[in-house]
């Protein structure tokens, strides 16, 4: 292959380095209204009174809204698929307030100054409420946080909010309860997560205008625009052919963006003022009320027989989704259905639990998508179950992993296999993951530990992780690729970069297919008017499922151009040949493709051509990855240094193994923040209090010595060019692997993240009065 597989730069790279203009607010139009928005100071109250006059009398302020002033109508923000699997349960703005920092009210004025002043003459009452601030006892709790009768599901998700439940699920393969009474060793353990934040560069972000069509156009930092352009229709009941949505370059979204945060109220002042108007949020806001990872309490039981066969496994989520309920069903059913397939062998599992609502800011889409929370439990515990069997745990995990050619009854329970079956693993190099991850790390040298000093002792850890390529029969994705005169195309996607370089990858796919150069493909994406749909960027699946409908297009488009070729030389098209460059017939005679473009454009046989196709996953191959750490941990203060992260990834074949090592190394830095740096505190009134950077830490290259990433060869025979998924497989080991490095290395079992210093100290010192 001459461009799939090959270390080529970003496109727009060089662009956005030169500071060109490219995000959201670069092209806010100058006049732009500005919006911001009056927050709740309470985790849970009711609008009393609610008096505007002050602040509508003020000079330069063209428009102030509550919820007596636009539609009421229950939504979701999370840009899924439709009918969406969250529950619709927010208002664009509402009488009461469910988390510290919920929308009030808002503000429309000609300036930034004016507009915070305006806020601060809007008089609220409220009615404080019991706010339900503590997950593990919100189920029942007598404060009912959602009392609202419009509120629904789409479908069945076990929603249910007199109980404070936004979803719930069961799933069972034979009868657990029987094979634990048959196991050698059972092991039980609680784990806890945290509410990480995505802490992207650029804040949520968004403008409006009315184009010359009376149309709404709404540009948006978001991941996902045709669902916020589908969202906004129903929520604001405008017709959906009167809105426009188009995505700029993204500054890192990490699922925060998949959701609306911000459109709702731009638009209603923009179609109400016919003025243009902006939305930015401050890094405050953008921690405060957005998105969080959702907090979560797995329950781990495994069983095992004495010979080092895993037999069962017993899996109970409690998970927090906040005030709001987005994404609640979906990220609670990953944290089963990409962890629990990778010990297959099993004789029974059980996978269940509830999602609740607290007075918190909510929860939604982040990068791992509940697969983190669930490795980050199972993979401890089968360290916990190695210890107890006094058996090695990579082989522990050779012996039970799946592996190539097998499946696991999950996939199909779960949704994750092609209709009546289950997934087979046409391609899982885990068994070469494991190996040479363990040579890369020095594991036989240093496992469990190694002096390094008398106070100081260094030890390695690991964990192996599984996630997916798409939603099958869900998610799909389009691609429309166009021929221009001299030769050059234009690849349309409805795909959604947001920094991981997804443009480019999907350049590279076209232009390997129609043997041309990059610079030959000029890329134009996520524009709901004028680029093919697509589901947007989440699940992992803009690789796989839009780069399979670029695959067809360009496939499409190159016998299209030989049957125009043959036209054009007089000759049956099975008799060309085309490098990219020059169609040659079987007699010698030839056309260049600049010749052929410009007879079809100027002169003969005269047409545009265009070739579309589209992609719907009929499975979700999965990534898989073997990942090792290496630390340094002080035996008397419990601080611990971070040597080396060792990932060898099996994701098919990497169409830019200079990005895909950048998807990787981005996602163990992430899982590393939660592992151990990322502390989320809150108030005992709800108030967040880690809502900045100098509060909320997190990793940064001083903090992280070594990083080292290896690719397994492998084809994935469904994948484009033998391509899988490869952005979030990298996020998902660290918390496992770190707290199994320092169990190797001091003894301690930390079952609660992040990992900190004060936690190995406090388990030091209660191991030490024990044994006193």
């Amino acid at each position: 292959m001459k461009i799939v597989n090959k270390h080529t730069p970003s496109i727009d790279g060089k662009g956005i380095m030169m500071g060109r203009k490219a995000y959201t607010d670069d092209l806010a139009e100058a006049n732009s209204l500005i919006v911001k928005v009056l927050r709740s100071p309470h985790a849970f109250a009711k609008i009393t009174t609610i008096d505007t006059t002050k602040a509508s009398s003020l000079e330069g302020v063209e428009l102030v809204l509550t919820h007596k002033d636009v539609p009421r109508k229950p939504f979701t923000r999370a840009g899924q698929g439709y009918p969406e699997p969250s529950p619709h349960d927010k208002f664009v703005l509402d009488e009461y307030v469910r988390y510290v920092g919920d929308e009030v009210a808002c503000v429309a004025a000609v300036n930034e100054e004016i507009a915070l002043k305006a806020l601060n003459l809007i008089e609220v009452e409220y009615e404080v409420l019991e706010a339900v601030l503590d997950f593990e006892q919100a189920l029942n709790h007598k404060s009912i946080i959602h009392p609202e009768d419009e509120i629904h599901e789409m479908f069945p998700i076990g929603f249910d909010p007199k109980k404070n439940q936004a979803a719930s699920y069961h799933m069972h393969v034979n009868d657990v309860e029987k094979t634990l009474k048959s196991c050698d060793v059972i092991i039980k353990e609680s784990f806890y997560t945290q509410a990480q934040a995505h802490a992207m560069m650029e804040p949520h972000t968004v403008n409006a205008r009315l184009d010359y069509y009376d149309r709404l156009v709404i540009y948006s930092s978001t991941q996902t625009p045709y669902h916020v352009r589908r969202i906004l229709s129903q929520a604001l009941e405008i017709p959906i052919s009167k809105i426009r949505v188009i995505k700029p370059r993204v500054g890192g979204g990490f699922g925060g963006k998949q959701a609306l945060h911000g459109e709702m109220l731009v638009a209603l002042v923009t179609m109400k003022t016919k003025k243009p108007s902006k939305m930015v949020y401050t890094r405050k806001e953008v921690f405060e009320s957005s998105y969080t990872r959702h907090p979560m309490r797995l329950d781990i039981t495994l069983g095992a027989s004495k010979d080092g066969t895993l037999k069962a496994i017993d899996c109970y989520i409690l998970s927090d989704t906040g005030a709001y309920g987005e994404h609640a069903l979906t990220v609670f059913m990953v944290a089963g259905s990409k962890v629990l397939p990778l010990y297959n062998k099993v004789d029974s599992v059980r996978f269940h639990g509830n999602v609740v609502y607290t007075n918190k800011t909510p929860a939604g889409a982040y990068r791992g998508y509940g697969a983190i929370q669930g490795n980050f439990a199972l993979e401890s515990a089968i360290d916990i179950l190695c210890q107890k069997l006094n058996i090695d745990p990579l082989k522990f995990r050779d012996k039970n992993m799946i592996k190539e050619g097998e499946t696991s009854p999950i996939f199909e329970i779960m949704g994750e296999g092609t209709e009546g079956t289950a997934m087979t693993m046409e391609s899982c190099k885990l068994e070469y993951c494991l190996n040479k991850g363990k040579e890369l790390i020095n594991w036989d040298n240093i496992y469990p530990n190694k002096g390094v000093s008398e106070n100081k002792v260094k030890a390695v850890g690991m964990a192996i992780a599984m996630q997916g390529s798409g939603i099958p029969y869900i998610d799909m994705g389009a691609a429309t690729i166009k021929l221009n005169d001299d030769g050059f195309y234009n690849l349309m996607i409805g795909a959604t970069d947001i920094g991981q370089g997804s443009d480019t990858i999907l350049a590279q796919i076209a232009a390997e297919a129609l043997e041309t150069t990059m610079d030959k493909v000029i890329v134009y994406s996520s524009d709901s008017d004028l680029t093919p749909f697509d589901a947007g960027a989440y699940a992992s699946s803009t690789t796989y499922v839009s780069g399979n409908a670029v695959l067809k297009a360009a496939k499409l488009m190159k016998e299209m151009l030989i049957e125009e070729a043959s036209k054009a030389l007089k000759v049956e098209a099975s008799s060309i040949t085309f490098d990219g460059v020059t169609f040659k017939a079987l007699k010698s005679e030839s056309i260049t493709l600049s010749h052929l473009a410009n007879r079809l454009y100027y002169n003969e046989d005269q047409k545009q051509l265009t070739a579309t196709s589209s992609y719907v996953g009929h499975k979700s191959p999965p990534p898989f990855m073997a990942g090792f750490i290496e630390v340094e941990v002080d035996k008397e203060t419990g601080e611990f240094d971070i040597n080396h992260y060792v990932s060898v990834v099996d994701c098919g074949v990497t169409i830019n193994p200079k990005l895909a090592q950048g998807q990787v190394e981005g996602g163990i830095v992430q899982g590393l923040g939660m592992a151990t740096f990322e502390k989320v505190i809150y108030s005992k009134k709800g108030q967040l209090i880690s809502n900045d950077f100098l509060t909320y830490k997190i990793p940064t290259s001083l903090d992280i010595k070594k990083l080292t990433t290896e690719f397994a060869e492998s084809y994935e025979e469904s994948g484009p060019y033998g391509a899988k998924s490869v952005g979030e497989i990298g996020i998902d080991t660290p918390p496992a692997a770190l707290a199994n490095a320092i169990y190797n290395a001091v003894g301690v079992r930390i079952t609660a993240l992040p990992i900190t210093p004060e936690k190995i100290l406090m388990a030091l010192l209660k191991n030490k009065e024990e044994v006193q």
